[in-house]
C-alpha cells in the first residue's frame, strides 16, 4: 500500500499569499485613469486591492515560522494550477464591486479569460465599463501573458526561495529555453524583453492618435496574445497604421523570447536558423496570401485592405491573440474553415502565445515522415532532427501525448457545449478558442460574437478549459493523476 506524499502545504501558501500581494498591487495602477476618467472604479479598485494584498500579507506572514523552503516538483505543479485560479478568484473582485460585471461567474470567466491570455468575454457594451476598471482587464492580460510565476522566480530566492520547479511548470512550450544558467537571471531577462516591447508599442500606438490608456490597454493585450480591447468593435476602427503596428507585434509576441534576446545581441541568424521560426513565418505568410488571393478572385476590390484584414486575423488567429479587425464568418466558408484550422497552430514555444504551438505541429510532422522512411528502411537508424540535432523519442513520445490528449479535449469541450444548448458550430467554436486560448470562435462566439449568452455551467467549463490550455494540459493534469499523490 502506497504511502502519501507529504505536500508542503506551508510553502505554498506563502508563496501564493507572495503572489496575492502583487496582484493586489497592480489592481492600484487603475486607480489613476478611474479618477482622470471621473469613472466610479476607483474604489471598487482600492478595496480589491486591500483585500487581496490583505489576504497575501496573511498568508506570506502567516507561514513563515519553521518552514521547508524547498520546491519540489509536487509543490510546483500545485503553485502553479491554484495560483491561476486563487488569483483569478480575487481578480474578479474589481468587476464585482464596481457593479460593471455583478454575477461572480461572469467576473471570474472575464478575469481567468485576461489571466490566460484567452481573450473570451461576457460584456456587451465595453464602452461603458469604467476606464480603471478596463485597464485592470487588460492588466490581467499583462501579467498572464509572460506569467506571475515567471515574475516570482525573478523575486523569491530574495526570500530564500527557490524558483526553478516554478519555473519549468509556467513556461509554455516542450522544453523551456534558459538564457542564463541561473533561472533568476532568465526570468528577468524574459521581463526586460517583455518590458521593452510594451513601451515601444504603446509608444507607436500613441503616434497613431490612441490615447495613453488606449495604447497601453491595447499594448497589453497585444504583448501578453490577449486579444481584449477597450472598443466594442476591437480593432476593426481604427486606422490602417494602427493596425498595422499591431500586427507587428503580434507577430513578435509570438515568437520564440529567447530569439528576441538574441536579436537583441545582433545575431540575427541565429533567429532566422531556428526551425520553427521558419516554420511560424512562412505559415503566417503562405495562409495570408491563400485567403487574399481567393478574397480578390471572388470580387474584392480594394486589395490593400483586403491584405490588411486577411494579414491581421491570420496573425490574431495563430498567435491566439483574438484581436479582430474584420468578421472572417462573412467570409466564403472554404476561408473561415482555414482560420478554424489555424486555430490548432498556436504560437512558438517560449512566446505569450497559447494553442499546441508551432514546434509540436512541425516534430508531429517530422516524425510521421521519418515513419514512412522506417517502413522503407527498416533496419536504418532515422532520427528526428530539429534544428540540427536529433529530438530524443521521449520527446517525441510527450509531443504525440500532449497531441492526442488536446484532441480528446477538444472533442469533449465541443460535446459539452452541444450538451448546454450551443449549436454545433458554436460548441467546437467556443472549445478551441478557449483551449486554445484564442478568444473568438465560430458561430455565436465568433469574432463579432461573445460568450455572454452560455449558460454558467458552460461557463465554468469553459473557464477550465482556458487554464487547461494556458498551462499546456500537463501542468493540471497531472494533480489528478493517483501517482502524484503517491511516494
Amino acid at each position: 500500500m502506497s504511502r502519501r506524499a507529504e505536500i508542503n502545504v506551508k510553502l505554498i501558501l506563502r508563496i501564493i499569499g507572495f503572489l496575492l500581494m502583487i496582484e493586489g498591487a497592480f489592481m492600484f495602477l487603475g486607480i489613476p485613469f478611474s479618477i482622470y476618467y471621473c469613472g466610479n472604479g476607483c474604489l471598487s479598485l482600492l478595496w480589491s486591492g486591500l483585500i487581496t494584498a490583505g489576504v497575501g500579507l496573511a498568508l506570506f506572514f502567516g507561514f513563515r515560522s519553521n518552514l521547508n523552503k524547498n520546491v519540489g516538483k509536487r509543490e510546483g505543479y500545485m503553485i502553479v494550477s491554484l495560483t491561476w485560479i486563487i488569483t483569478s478568484f480575487f481578480g474578479a473582485l474589481p468587476f464585482v464591486l464596481s457593479g460593471a460585471i455583478p454575477n461572480f461567474t461572469d467576473a471570474f470567466f472575464e478575469t481567468i479569460s485576461g489571466f490566460t491570455t484567452t481573450g473570451a468575454s461576457i460584456l456587451t457594451d465595453i464602452e461603458s465599463v469604467p476606464r480603471g476598471i478596463l485597464f485592470w482587464r487588460s492588466t490581467t492580460h499583462w501579467i498572464g501573458g509572460m506569467g506571475i510565476i515567471v515574475l516570482s522566480v525573478a523575486i523569491l530566492p530574495v526570500l530564500g526561495i527557490g524558483g526553478m520547479q516554478l519555473f519549468v511548470a509556467e513556461m509554455p512550450g516542450p522544453a523551456p529555453d534558459k538564457l542564463h544558467p541561473r533561472i533568476t537571471q532568465t526570468a528577468k531577462r524574459l521581463w526586460l524583453i517583455y518590458i521593452l516591447l510594451t513601451l515601444v508599442e504603446t509608444i507607436l500606438l500613441m503616434f497613431g492618435g490612441m490615447s495613453l490608456f488606449d495604447a497601453l490597454c491595447h499594448a497589453f493585450g497585444t504583448m501578453a496574445t490577449g486579444g481584449f480591447s477597450t472598443q466594442n468593435d476591437s480593432i476593426a476602427g481604427y486606422s490602417p497604421y494602427i493596425q498595422y503596428i499591431i500586427i507587428l507585434f503580434m507577430i513578435l509576441a509570438g515568437i520564440n523570447f529567447t530569439l528576441h534576446y538574441f536579436a537583441l545581441l545582433g545575431k540575427l541568424r541565429s533567429v532566422w536558423a531556428n526551425e520553427e521560426f521558419r516554420t511560424y513565418s512562412y505559415t503566417i505568410f503562405g495562409a495570408t496570401v491563400v485567403i487574399t488571393t481567393a478574397i480578390l478572385l471572388l470580387g474584392g476590390e480594394n486589395i490593400e485592405k483586403v491584405f490588411r484584414d486577411t494579414l491581421f486575423q491570420v496573425v490574431s488567429i495563430i498567435t491566439t491573440t483574438g484581436y479582430v479587425s474584420s468578421d472572417y464568418l462573412m467570409w466564403p466558408g472554404m476561408l473561415w474553415m482555414i482560420i478554424f484550422l489555424l486555430m490548432f497552430v498556436g504560437g512558438s514555444a517560449g512566446s505569450t502565445g497559447g494553442g499546441m504551438k508551432v514546434i509540436r505541429q512541425l516534430l508531429l510532422i517530422k516524425n510521421s515522415s521519418v515513419e514512412l522512411k522506417r517502413l522503407l528502411h527498416p533496419q536504418a537508424i532515422i532520427p528526428v532532427k530539429f534544428n540540427g540535432k536529433s529530438v530524443p523519442k521521449d520527446i517525441i513520445n510527450k509531443i504525440m501525448a500532449f497531441f492526442l490528449i488536446y484532441m480528446m479535449i477538444f472533442a469533449a469541450g465541443t460535446f459539452v457545449m452541444t450538451m448546454l444548448g450551443l449549436d454545433f458550430t458554436s460548441a467546437i467554436g467556443a472549445s478551441i478558442a478557449s483551449l486554445g486560448n484564442i478568444g473568438p470562435g465560430l458561430g455565436e462566439v465568433g469574432p463579432v460574437g461573445n460568450y455572454a449568452n452560455i449558460p454558467d455551467v458552460g461557463k465554468w467549463f469553459l473557464s477550465f478549459l482556458m487554464l487547461l490550455g494556458r498551462l499546456e494540459l500537463f501542468t493540471v493534469l497531472i494533480i489528478f493523476a493517483p501517482a502524484f499523490w503517491k511516494k
